[in-house]
């Protein structure tokens, strides 16, 4: 079967489900009076229609090929970055910095996967961007809480650039039997990831009782991390015919996505809740901001990445 043909029957798949979920959203919403009930069915209607939403312009810009998909997340950054920027405010001193981050860093390090410069894709934001954005920050003088404006603003380059960044970054790796396909793979990560979000959600809102760090984020509980984590792992073993892995080794990569996802959602829900601020933004009508939906892939991405080079390049 060929790349293209796997790509159609996974997104052909994706809309079935959709479909169904669209239909029970459709046949609760009539069914269900009690306020919580309606509650909970609204905010899955909302979620779904969003999903038709990213599904759509997923398959858009993985059909039109590796420059498409590369230029969705050069978007995806920039939205993200504002994002993190917006609710964390710089003053004047800090604005040239912020153009270098969001009209330097953004394209630079975009363009070095579209060139598959790999040495440097690794350290130019880590490296260079650590070196260089507080010294162009301390140019205007203003030492007011610097060492706190400085980590602001290289935190956020490094979870909404870098770290987002090693998801198209798998269109670089050259995976013997696999050449043409990576695309599959990085769609393989995406969906492996919000599959956990959304089983996750779905279990701790049917069965969840003990919460996983009520301060941090109140919704996350231990039967929906165990029970959307087994199901987001059992889809990832499901989809191993669209990668290099066996099934086993898929249900490992997918483990390793779940656990990352579900640490980068706590440590982004840390960070909101240090803000006072429930999401981080209002893109994504049910889910919140860019960030809400990518604060899994901010965490799963840089590790499945770097495993799947190390075991199969």
């Amino acid at each position: 079967m060929s790349a293209s043909q796997k790509f159609w029957y996974l997104i052909g798949g994706l809309a079935l489900v959709l479909v169904i979920a669209s239909t029970i959203g459709f046949i609760l919403r009539r069914r269900i009076t009690t306020l919580r009930g309606q509650h909970i069915v609204r905010n899955m209607i909302e979620r779904t229609n969003a999903w038709w939403g990213m599904v759509a312009i997923l398959a858009v810009a993985f059909g039109a090929g590796r420059v498409s998909a590369i230029l969705l997340f050069v978007l995806i950054s920039y939205f993200a970055l504002r994002e993190f920027i917006t609710l964390t405010p710089t003053p004047p001193g800090d604005h040239n910095a912020l153009s270098i981050a969001f009209f330097v860093a953004i394209p630079f390090q975009y363009y070095l996967i579209w060139t598959n410069w790999y040495s440097l894709f690794t350290i130019l934001i880590p490296v260079y961007g650590f070196l260089l954005l507080p010294s162009i920050s301390v140019l205007s003088q203003d030492t007011g809480n610097f060492l706190e404006r400085a980590a602001k603003i290289q935190w956020g380059l490094m979870i909404t650039v870098y770290c987002i960044s090693h998801a198209p970054a798998l269109l670089m790796l050259d995976i013997a039997g696999y050449e043409g396909q990576n695309a599959l793979l990085l769609l393989y990560m995406m969906l492996v990831a919000q599959s956990s979000d959304v089983f996750q959600y779905v279990f701790g809102t049917l069965f969840g009782k003990r919460k996983v760090a009520p301060l941090v984020s109140p919704n996350k509980t231990v039967e929906g991390l165990v029970g959307g984590g087994l199901c987001a792992i059992a889809t990832g073993a499901a989809m191993w015919w669209i990668t290099p892995f066996s099934p086993w080794e898929s249900a490992g990569m997918a483990f390793a996505i779940v656990a990352m996802g579900f640490l980068g959602g706590l440590v982004m829900s840390a960070i909101k809740r240090s803000l006072g601020a429930k999401d981080w933004g209002s893109m994504i009508k049910g889910h919140g901001g860019m960030l809400d939906r990518l604060d899994s892939i901010c965490f799963a991405a840089p590790v499945f990445f770097h495993l799947t080079r190390y075991c199969y390049t």
